[in-house]
């Protein structure tokens, strides 16, 4: 059977949004803590978003260009990053393996072809890489950053690392060998050592890596329960932090990562209602693939959508198993991540996962595509998405996994993957039973 292409139409990136949310009238609060009448704007501007009817088109998108690559028979296409001024390519390059799984010279040849033949700007990188993050090998990541930046015009790169969240295990990346948190003096510190190893003078977007406070369903973990609370740093300090580092030029931009509804509205109403103080969050970089879908589609997309919020999926391929190679699991390979993150990748083994998986791969099977064209195409073009997050460990996969960008899905595909979906709507949660 054929490759299920459809051609862009070339019209369709002149495509155009209407203009942000503008509230009529910033809510007064007397302390610097989040009040009722703070909760009370949240509800008022994202039923505001509602009303308004934001475009559900392209998502949070404020218009799309193309620009003609070498690698892509359709051209790379870039948009605008939520709230931001940023322009950034559909596909974010990650790298969280340059140093544990590739080598830093593997890394830098992996970012120059991305960027030179298919015309990704983005990388993502992060403090604690590699994955698996240890003592001995943290910081390699950015070195090989570092390494492709130094051949690079600085603001021809869309610069993008992550600070720490809370772990009492991650002891080894503060000078005081406190483990990490989010509070002021981690997040300034956090940063000056990134940008040394980094190797420049600037971020283009600083994410908080994930919560400092307990939130449920995060890495495998069980939902939320109240009874897990425990006092964590307020969103105030959190935010000043950052507001200090863009007032110093440190950092541009602003986003969230691994966060929850009640985090990003709880963060856009400080900003709102002292935008001087608190810096407004452009995205927000959370799983989300054709198996993990619902924790993001079901009450985040609605937040993020009214307050521009641009998603920034990772793990397209949930952590590889959707490329349909682990299929046999007493064939996994023993450099392969699943065996790497012991405990952390449970809930991609032995759960309704691989039944999931399987029924997806029989559909790219059907379309002519490989389960990983089928899987990543979804993501790429999904109205939900702002850019993706790729990673690979060789370059036959890193192209195979880019080249899926001139892949459109048609309808019939589309339906197969929703009737798939509503029989595996949550199939990584369905483990240990």
């Amino acid at each position: 059977m054929t490759r299920s292409l459809i051609l862009r139409n070339k019209a369709s990136h002149n495509i155009e949004r209407r203009n942000p949310i503008h509230h009529d009238a910033i809510y007064a609060c007397d302390t610097m803590r989040l009040s009722v009448s703070l909760f009370f704007f949240v509800t008022v501007s994202c039923a505001r978003g509602v009303v308004n009817g934001l475009s559900t088109a392209v998502g949070q998108v404020k218009g799309v260009t193309n620009k003609v690559v070498p690698g892509l028979s359709n051209g790379m296409d870039y948009v605008q990053l939520g709230s931001s001024d940023l322009q950034v390519s559909k596909i974010c390059m990650g790298t969280m393996t340059f140093g544990e799984q590739n080598t830093l010279e593997e890394g830098v040849e992996q970012l120059n072809l991305a960027f030179d033949e298919y015309g990704v700007n983005m990388l993502d990188t992060a403090e604690m890489y590699p994955v698996p993050t240890k003592a001995e090998t943290q910081g390699r990541t950015d070195k090989a950053v570092g390494m492709f930046l130094k051949g690079r015009k600085r603001e021809d790169v869309v610069l993008a690392t992550k600070v720490s969240g809370r772990s009492d295990r991650i002891d080894w990346m503060r000078k005081d060998k406190s483990s990490t948190k989010v509070t002021r003096s981690q997040i300034l510190e956090s940063v000056d050592s990134s940008l040394q190893r980094l190797g420049t003078d600037y971020i283009d977007l600083l994410q908080i890596h994930w919560p400092d406070r307990y939130v449920g369903a995060m890495f495998g973990q069980s939902d939320f329960d109240p009874s897990n609370v425990y006092e964590a740093t307020a969103f105030e300090e959190q935010l000043a932090a950052l507001q200090e580092l863009v007032d110093a030029g440190k950092v541009r931009h602003i986003g969230v990562s691994n966060e929850t509804p009640y985090g990003v509205c709880s963060m856009i109403a400080l900003h709102e209602a002292f935008p001087e103080k608190y810096p407004r969050i452009a995205s927000i970089q959370n799983s989300y693939s054709l198996v993990v879908r619902k924790d993001y589609e079901a009450g985040l997309s609605e937040a993020c959508h009214a307050h521009n919020v641009a998603l920034l999926p990772y793990s397209p391929l949930a952590s590889g198993t959707l490329s349909g190679k682990y299929a046999d699991p007493s064939k996994i390979p023993e450099n392969a991540r699943l065996t790497k993150f012991p405990g952390f990748m449970d809930r991609y083994l032995g759960s309704q996962n691989e039944a999931a998986v399987n029924a997806y791969c029989d559909i790219a099977r059907e379309a002519g595509i490989s389960p990983s064209e089928l899987a990543l195409s979804w993501c790429y073009h999904r109205n939900l998405v702002t850019s993706t997050i790729i990673g690979a460990t060789s370059m036959a996969q890193l192209k195979e996994n880019i080249g899926a960008y001139d892949i459109r899905l048609e309808e019939d595909v589309m339906e197969k993957i929703s009737r798939v979906y509503k029989k595996y709507t949550d199939p990584t949660k369905a483990y240990g039973a």
